[in-house]
């Protein structure tokens, strides 16, 4: 699995690059997303982010990428136990 987390300060820029996201995963909290873990999935949006998007952050934006094995493990509370799927967390 790969997790998405990402703090950007323009609101039209971080519905863009939310949206951008949407194609790959589905959001886990505002600014998560969780992706299935693929090597080409991962190197597409590495790639779009460095070509696509990196130009426009500004200093006090981020983009965190989480890439997780299957050997981790999930504990879920809140509204989080209802997910069909499991988030791994290193």
């Amino acid at each position: 699995m790969i997790v998405i987390s990402y703090d950007i300060s323009d609101d039209k820029f971080r519905n863009k690059f939310s949206k951008y996201l949407t194609r790959f995963g589905h959001r886990i909290q505002y600014s998560v997303f969780e992706i299935d873990n693929s090597d080409r999935i991962l190197e597409n949006i590495v790639n779009d982010i460095d070509n696509r998007f990196k130009k426009r952050f500004s200093q006090g934006d981020s983009v965190v990428i989480f890439v997780l094995s299957s050997s981790c493990r999930t504990i879920k509370y809140g509204y989080a136990c209802n997910e069909d799927t499991d988030l791994v967390v290193l």
